[in-house]
């Protein structure tokens, strides 16, 4: 049961991760640097490390499915926008 958990856990985080990317990614290219951008930085960065701190405290067991349901979402994520980028 905890299996299940900790790859939901970590399959949310990649999302939310790949979301705050995108959203950094299209702030630095746009030209539109600034304290915006610099808290999309921040946050993109430290999200997934606390996420994790806090699952290697909680879940220590876990912790690998944690991180392996961080990068499905997040290769998972980057394969959908490429390809829904690419059929327009």
């Amino acid at each position: 049961m905890l299996i299940f958990l900790s790859i939901i856990i970590g399959l949310a985080t990649g999302i939310i991760q790949f979301f705050l990317l995108k959203k950094f990614v299209s702030t630095v290219t746009g030209g539109k640097a600034g304290t915006k951008t610099l808290l999309f930085a921040l946050t993109q960065f430290l999200f997934p490390f606390a996420v994790l701190v806090i699952c290697g405290f909680l879940l220590p067991d876990y912790l690998l499915w944690v991180g392996i349901g961080i990068a499905v979402a997040l290769i998972t994520s980057a394969i959908i926008r490429f390809v829904s980028v690419k059929s327009k």
